[in-house]
């Protein structure tokens, strides 16, 4: 990886350079005045020796040098500034600091801000920074200026750049597996033959940062990452960094033509021509992941399909709609045990439901739901980890799901009466549904 350069640079160095940009694929400015108040504590709690505040990555390509990687800490550093320049200029003494002022009002970095999330967040917080004016006297400005510093990559290819932002970050502890992928795939979309375009990008990274991140971090962790590693037979207890690989898949535009991809390059083919007619991609939970834009499409549609859930069944027979107004309303179903069954039993029906759609779905459910809580009924103490054993290691349905072509394979499977069941009033009308459905009693 070629790295042009590695410095540390003050606060007022970095700003100085009024060539540098923040690129439409990255997300708003979503510091709140939480953040930018704590960095000014901070910056007043360190004052009196050098502070290293954070590391920014750059890209430069040309002419241009833009920000991959510490945007809201940069764009915060400029709300400082500003405060400092309309409202302390006129009581600074020092000649070299008003100088310095000077010099960065001609040339500082002046960012453009098109996402009215961004707007927002930059009104509230500058006006909550000029509250704080007041306590910024020389000692304060000079510090900021002068003895905070960042340290500072400039390298020379976008694909790298994101390269080292993803290794960089994957160390540390404050990004989740789903913001490394994010970064990887928009590296991915930038090896395009023809490069995507802006408004492209912008519009991906835009409906990404619509997502809260408890969704997302939901929609990985309790359903993509866990009907993924299940369907191969493989645990799948915790989604972290580690595990993001699985979401890194092939790029069509520039992987080696290997047979098993022309379908795909077929079909996203055909997607492509059709995508003004509303021809949506069809995906897959257990397919090849397929880099750039496609995960960017793929994670919409899931979030949508998971946020819906169990309502893209309805209408339902009396025998289906039982059971999953029992699971809603069941006396122990807020137990950790418990919950932990629901989402085994949410994730196999909706990759039923994602593979096959609505055929033979009443048989299912129920068939889902006799192997999902024969555990709860067996078992005195459920934690994930016994979840997880149960999946990968007693009849995967998941396995037997992703190798099914129809649908018989899962409403056909036989499953085993209860009859050592743990009993507890918490689960008396699960149990009351396996007597109804002649899956409890005694063998013969």
């Amino acid at each position: 990886m070629a790295i042009l350069e590695k410095k540390v640079l003050s606060v007022g160095q970095y700003l100085l350079n009024s060539k540098l940009s923040i690129p439409p694929y990255q997300r708003p400015y979503k510091w709140g005045s939480k953040n930018a108040l704590q960095l000014i504590e901070d910056i007043s709690r360190f004052k009196g020796k050098p502070y290293r505040i954070g590391t920014i990555v750059v890209c430069k390509q040309n002419e241009s040098w833009e920000i991959v990687d510490g945007q809201q800490r940069t764009v915060t550093f400029l709300l400082i500034l500003r405060a400092i320049q309309d409202h302390c200029y006129g009581e600074i003494e020092a000649a070299d600091l008003k100088e310095m002022l000077e010099t960065l009002s001609r040339s500082q970095f002046r960012p453009k801000f098109v996402s009215d999330v961004s707007k927002q967040n930059l009104q509230t917080n500058y006006r909550e920074i000029e509250r704080r004016v007041v306590d910024m006297n020389e000692g304060f400005i000079r510090f900021f200026l002068t003895q905070c510093q960042v340290t500072y990559f400039v390298i020379d290819n976008i694909s790298e750049a994101f390269q080292f932002f993803d290794s960089q970050n994957s160390r540390g502890k404050d990004l989740e597996p789903h913001d490394l992928l994010k970064a990887y795939h928009l590296r991915e979309l930038q090896k395009k033959e023809h490069s995507a375009k802006e408004e492209e990008v912008t519009k991906l990274v835009d409906r990404w940062e619509e997502m809260k991140t408890w969704q997302l971090t939901n929609l990985f962790t309790d359903f993509l990452y866990r009907v993924r590693e299940w369907s191969s037979g493989r645990s799948a207890r915790y989604f972290t960094k580690e595990k993001a690989y699985l979401f890194k898949g092939v790029n069509l535009n520039d992987e080696y033509d290997y047979p098993y991809l022309k379908a795909f390059r077929i079909i996203a083919d055909h997607f492509q021509k059709n995508t003004d007619r509303g021809v949506g991609y069809p995906f897959q939970l257990d397919q090849v992941v397929i880099n750039g834009n496609y995960f960017f499409e793929m994670v919409n549609h899931y979030e949508t399909f998971f946020s819906q859930g169990v309502s893209l069944l309805e209408p339902l027979d009396d025998a289906s709609n039982l059971i999953l107004e029992t699971l809603r309303t069941y006396d122990g179903k807020d137990r950790t045990g418990d919950r932990y069954i629901r989402m085994m039993f949410n994730c196999a029906l909706l990759f039923y439901l994602d593979k096959f759609g609505k055929k033979d779905i009443e048989r299912a459910i129920l068939k889902i739901f006799i192997w999902a809580y024969t555990p709860r009924l067996t078992y005195q103490n459920l934690q994930l980890a016994s979840v997880d054993n149960y999946v990968t290691q007693e009849n995967n349905l998941f396995r037997r799901i992703h190798q099914a072509v129809h649908t018989d394979r899962i409403t056909g499977i036989e499953l085993p009466l209860i009859t050592k069941p743990f009993d507890s009033p918490k689960t008396r009308q699960i149990k009351e549904l396996f007597i109804k459905f002649k899956y409890y009693g005694t063998t013969v």
